[in-house]
């Protein structure tokens, strides 16, 4: 243990170095963006070390984090100077064998078309293998409203990517 830290401290460390890329690439996956990821990352982190002494069940610190991750990407999707910011991020370069490469394009670029509410609630089912009553809780929500947003999120991506897995315009010849 570092000179001068604490068991709180050591804990966070050991938190954050395992968890850190977890949370970051959720982040990505939500606003499309690595550096504005980062700012959501580091957000959440910022948070769970300031209430880091009052948690009490450590088995729940993912769905903490998860759920200030989210609620930031929300709260930052409502604020006006961040959507004139347009992101010029790339894909990452992860190539992985047997992956189909224009399909992943397809898909994220269509994720990023989605209402940031419906895209949230995406992740959260899809990606975190959430519950409906555990990603209602994640986003502060009703059951209802999470069954809704999946449904049009779903429905949305369908007409965005179409079936051939090719990128269209919503409701071009569909």
């Amino acid at each position: 243990m570092p000179d001068g830290e604490s068991e709180d401290q050591r804990q966070f460390r050991e938190y954050f170095v395992a968890r850190h890329e977890a949370v970051r690439r959720t982040a990505y996956v939500l606003c499309g963006d690595w550096h504005w990821a980062d700012d959501l990352t580091q957000n959440a982190f910022m948070r769970l070390a300031v209430a880091w002494r009052t948690v009490r069940d450590r088995e729940a610190l993912d769905a903490f984090v998860r759920t200030c991750l989210v609620r930031a990407y929300l709260s930052d999707v409502r604020r006006v100077w961040r959507r004139r910011e347009q992101s010029v991020a790339d894909l990452p370069e992860h190539p992985r064998d047997g992956d189909d490469t224009a399909s992943r394009v397809a898909f994220t670029a269509a994720l990023r078309r989605l209402p940031a509410r419906q895209r949230a609630v995406l992740v959260c089912r899809f990606y975190h293998d959430l519950d409906v009553e555990a990603t209602a809780a994640t986003l502060g929500c009703s059951a209802g409203t999470v069954k809704s947003q999946t449904a049009r999120g779903l429905a949305k991506l369908r007409d965005l990517i179409g079936t051939d897995g090719a990128m269209t315009t919503v409701g071009e010849g569909r």
